[in-house]
């Protein structure tokens, strides 16, 4: 079952606009509880490009430096993930990733 927090290599395209495109690491946002009954997913895309945006959460992963793009939520079907996932989050990154989306949702 593919956990909440969890990396994944997914496909992004096909893309419009300025939608992040290609295939890319993204953190895996649905709950478990969703994930396990629902044949999508809720993913933030990551990105090695720095911007700062108060949307973007900077992250440490596997030995790169990146941000998480809360700008760029999107449900995708389990079949554009890898079979593996990548890697976890550290519960600090989880931490204010969870405190970003509350802003941006106004939660």
């Amino acid at each position: 079952m593919v956990r909440a927090y969890s990396v994944y290599l997914v496909n992004l395209d096909p893309t419009v606009g300025f939608e992040i495109q290609k295939s890319r690491p993204c953190v895996v946002l649905s709950p478990d509880e969703m994930n396990a009954v629902l044949g999508t997913v809720i993913i933030a895309p990551m990105t090695s490009t720095i911007r700062g945006y108060p949307s973007r959460v900077e992250v440490r992963f596997q030995n790169k430096t990146g941000e998480v793009c809360l700008d760029q939520l999107r449900a995708v079907d389990e079949s554009r993930l890898s079979k593996q996932p990548l890697g976890r989050l550290k519960q600090s990154e989880i931490d204010e990733i969870m405190d970003v989306i509350a802003d941006i949702f106004k939660l």
